[in-house]
């Protein structure tokens, strides 16, 4: 298993719904400093006209994840199925992970003292049988589809298959694993949604980076 999410970003109507599932479901601190998904915003213009896209993101469950390597107690790890997950009990904040994280996904949980992040709700659903994240469930546009990239005939690969997608700061080398879908019939408001130095994938330019990257973290893995 590898496990990974896709967005069909502009969909999302920022109403908030998968923040609040996510904060019931995996009892997330309250604040809104205190988020393990969030949308994000920013603000572009066409033809002089402003326009606001939208970026649902939480931890990207990087295949090269950075916040692994520089933890000090092992408490950043790699799990199987390509979690990031955080060993609350061996974290000592020292916020390296937090530092190292390309995408801002971590903060401080003052309740346990440690750090906390998106753990695709692996404690809480995944391992219970669940197919799905409380965000996918709970989203009213659907916007998210969570499943295994080494599923080959799964509705996550087809998906990423049958659509172009790209990755945010892919430069950082880290391979995420969250596939903004790019839309659909609509290249030019696209473009200049994203910025024109942004890669556009397909499965078949993508795939081989995910294969390199696993080769090399995957004996990193542990038993959940």
């Amino acid at each position: 298993m590898n496990f990974a999410m896709a967005l069909d970003y502009q969909n999302c109507i920022n109403c908030k719904a998968c923040e609040i599932a996510c904060k019931e479901e995996n009892g997330v601190q309250l604040g809104a400093d205190k988020q393990r998904i969030w949308v994000g915003v920013t603000e572009n213009s066409i033809f002089g006209r402003p326009i606001l896209s939208l970026y649902p993101s939480q931890c990207n469950h990087c295949v090269d994840a950075p916040c692994v390597d520089v933890c000090p107690t092992n408490a950043s790890h790699f799990a199987d199925g390509g979690l990031v997950l955080v060993d609350q009990e061996k974290c000592i904040l020292c916020k390296g992970c937090m530092e190292a994280c390309p995408y801002d996904a971590r903060f401080v949980d003052d309740k346990v003292a440690a750090v906390d992040k998106c753990t695709f709700c692996f404690d809480t659903r995944i391992s219970q049988g669940k197919a799905t994240t409380a965000c996918q469930a709970t989203c009213p546009t659907k916007v998210r589809l969570f499943g295994d990239l080494d599923d080959e005939e799964g509705e996550l690969v087809q998906l990423l298959k049958s659509r172009k997608f790209f990755v945010l700061k892919e430069n950082e080398g880290t391979v995420p694993k969250l596939f903004y879908l790019f839309p659909e019939h609509d290249d030019h408001f696209a473009q200049n949604s994203i910025g024109h130095e942004t890669t556009i994938h397909t499965w078949e330019t993508f795939k081989p980076l995910i294969d390199m990257a696993k080769a090399k973290r995957s004996k990193q893995w542990t038993s959940l």
